[in-house]
């Protein structure tokens, strides 16, 4: 097969290919239009390049077949036949601990019927805001509908899957502590007001930066282009497709991929599901666009704010709420804006919770220096139908696709506990805020307000640190029955630790700008 035949099968043009080999784009193209006088080992090497590039993600072949059914869903007897069908050797069992790390138990293959009859124990005491030393012994029950076998792991040695686990406690019942059995007391809470289905859509953003000879990170990052740029400026184009592929192999169903506004900051965004399967999903989102980008030579971070001066990454989060036919609550063509009554409610109950909310949407540092102005980040407490300034924007779809956006969530959010604490806010508004008490939408922007404005609106402003955060989330009666005791205080807790540990480093700007009084 010639060079150019290899390439139209990896869907390349000669310029992505000359990129991916890593030659110039002219002597690709002389080499590709002439193989016949071409330098035999460099030809060589072009094409194991471009062989190899197939091999791993053309379209046709690579989609793991058990995978790319996005509903499928597996008993366990078909599990054991596809594991010994694909030569899978070893299994991780995932699960989430507080701070949103995803954590892992593996096991080999001949421990797969234990774990599939949760049998498979760990030391709780070791994971953040799970037990202490005495409370252990933890088990892990697999999600059997999560089964995925990881495409983009080392196969040498067999192939690798995993499941997403819920923690159980010795005595067989859930254990309170975990963030994903938080979630589903909420979705539960849902179900029991009439609620068949409440659909997530994230929309996550992250940088990536060159790593030195030794593999470790730089804040070089991977071009100097902004919004929607393509190449040659945007130097981080084949990272991203090859993320994406990489992810449709796991049955994400990928919508766009783009760059974003700062150096090296992208954007991939896949299909909305039901709340539980998109937090997984984001989950293993953020661990394919590390390990992929990492292949290439690069970090991904998620870092809400790596670069002084340059916009800070956001996980978009979008909401509706659908009956048991389909139809989605938030839409009501004879309303106002074409919003339900249940759905300003929903937002007036977000809104009105939205500050002690914070340190579950924004849990870190980091977080509160995106959240300033100048950028596109929401700080203020307000909720439009178009204006992009505020902390809820309603896109202007309609329809089936009705849906509240929630702009301040950024990717170091733990998924479960955020969703969870979101879901808890907007029933409340549901159940208890009267229709004369709703949050009435803003259509200035309002970063062009004065303060004096924004107290006559009654417009309240985002915490500014996570100190202040974690002394809203404090005072929260809603979040602490929500999250359960336990958790609302290991939350609080970390926190603190975590604002002292900061508050008490001196930094780099203040040697610099104060070492010489």
């Amino acid at each position: 097969m010639t060079i150019k035949e290899i390439r139209k099968n990896c869907r390349l043009t000669q310029e992505e290919a000359a990129k991916l080999v890593g030659i110039p784009l002219r002597t690709y193209t002389s080499y590709e239009n002439d193989e016949e006088n071409a330098n035999d080992i460099k030809l060589k090497h072009i094409k194991e390049s471009l062989n190899d590039y197939y091999e791993r993600y053309s379209y046709a072949n690579s989609l793991n077949e058990f995978s790319q059914h996005r509903d499928a869903k597996y008993s366990k007897a078909e599990i054991l036949k596809i594991v010994k069908e694909q030569n899978v050797q070893y299994l991780r069992l995932q699960f989430t601990d507080m701070l949103g790390t995803i954590k892992a138990v593996e096991i080999p293959v001949s421990k797969l019927e234990d774990a599939l009859n949760n049998k498979i124990m760990f030391d709780g005491s070791s994971i953040e805001g799970f037990v202490r030393i005495k409370e252990a012994d933890m088990y892990l029950h697999p999600d059997i509908d999560t089964f995925l076998i990881l495409t983009f792991e080392d196969s040498s040695f067999g192939r690798v899957a995993r499941f997403i686990c819920d923690v159980y406690t010795p005595d067989g019942q859930p254990f309170k502590g975990d963030p994903r059995y938080l979630l589903k007391q909420q979705i539960k809470a849902a179900h029991k007001l009439g609620f068949h289905k409440i659909n997530v859509g994230f929309e996550p953003e992250f940088y990536l930066f060159k790593l030195d000879e030794n593999k470790k990170p730089t804040l070089n990052s991977s071009d100097e282009a902004s919004y929607f740029d393509n190449a040659p400026m945007d130097g981080a184009e084949y990272v991203r497709r090859d993320i994406s592929l990489e992810l449709e192999k796991l049955g994400f169903d990928i919508q766009t991929s783009h760059h974003e506004v700062g150096p090296g900051q992208n954007e991939i965004n896949f299909k909305y599901d039901e709340v539980l399967r998109s937090c997984d999903r984001v989950q293993t989102f953020k661990q394919v666009v590390k390990v992929i980008a990492r292949k290439h030579g690069y970090l991904a971070t998620f870092m809400p704010k790596p670069m002084t001066g340059q916009a800070g990454s956001g996980m978009h989060t979008n909401i509706s709420i659908v009956n048991k036919e389909g139809n989605n609550l938030f839409h009501d063509k004879e309303a106002d804006m074409e919003l339900s009554l249940l759905c300003k409610k929903w937002i007036s109950g977000v809104l009105n919770h939205s500050r002690e909310l914070s340190v579950l949407t924004n849990p870190t540092v980091n977080s509160y220096k995106r959240l300033v102005s100048g950028y596109e980040a929401p700080i203020y407490v307000c909720w439009s139908d178009a204006n992009r300034s505020s902390l809820i924007r309603i896109p202007a779809i309609r329809g089936k696709a009705t849906r509240t956006e929630i702009r301040n969530v950024d990717p170091t959010a733990n998924p479960y506990l955020a969703l969870a604490g979101i879901i808890a806010a907007g029933l409340d508004g549901i159940q208890n805020i009267k229709e004369k008490d709703l949050v009435a939408p803003q259509s200035d922007n309002i970063f062009l307000l004065t303060p004096e404005e924004l107290n006559e609106r009654n417009i309240a402003r985002l915490p500014q640190t996570l100190h202040s955060a974690v002394e809203e989330f404090r005072n929260s009666k809603l979040l602490k029955k929500a999250l359960g005791e336990h958790t609302f205080n290991k939350i609080i807790e970390a926190k603190e630790k975590e604002w002292f540990d900061f508050h008490t480093t001196v930094t780099k700007w203040e040697l610099e700008h104060l070492l010489d009084d």
